[in-house]
């Protein structure tokens, strides 16, 4: 009998252990129940539902970094870094997995469309750059701060 208490006590225990989530400071959790987004999760310690709700990202509300290398067309390989943060954390939800794709497709497209600035003004392109990718960026709730590139 002692062992069967001792036992429910420990899955209560663990449960309650389970159902706190605590959230850094410089970050959101998203919480699903049931499969599909419930809520954000602020910065704080909060009490979810054990085995009905579960946390599926956790987004950076700080600066983030992505490099990349690509050769191009015009002979010119070209590595650059992109500065981005998330801005709105609701609406970054949805794509927050892609954003790395998402900012690299979108260096790189940019990057084609203007291939007669490689030789000319290098220091506009960056500025270009950044305005292109914030166009698409802004509407899913991240921004790119900073872009640099370095042609071979």
């Amino acid at each position: 009998m002692n062992a069967l208490i001792t036992l429910v006590v420990l899955a209560l225990f663990a449960m309650l252990a389970n159902a706190l989530k605590r959230v850094p400071a410089d970050q959101v959790h998203s919480l699903y129940r049931r499969g599909k987004p419930y809520r954000l999760l602020q910065p704080g310690l909060h009490v979810a539902l054990p085995l009905i709700d579960r946390v599926e990202h956790r987004i950076q509300l700080s600066g983030q970094v992505l490099r990349f290398e690509e050769p191009l067309p015009n002979a010119h390989d070209v590595r650059g870094t992109v500065y981005w943060q998330v801005l709105e954390p609701e609406r970054a939800d949805a794509v927050i997995e892609q954003a790395d794709q998402l900012i690299r497709g979108g260096a790189l497209a940019a990057l084609r469309q203007e291939p007669e600035a490689y030789a000319s003004d290098r220091r506009d392109l960056s500025s270009r750059l950044k305005q292109s990718m914030n166009g698409a960026l802004r509407e899913r709730g991240m921004m790119v701060t900073r872009v640099e590139l370095e042609f071979a």
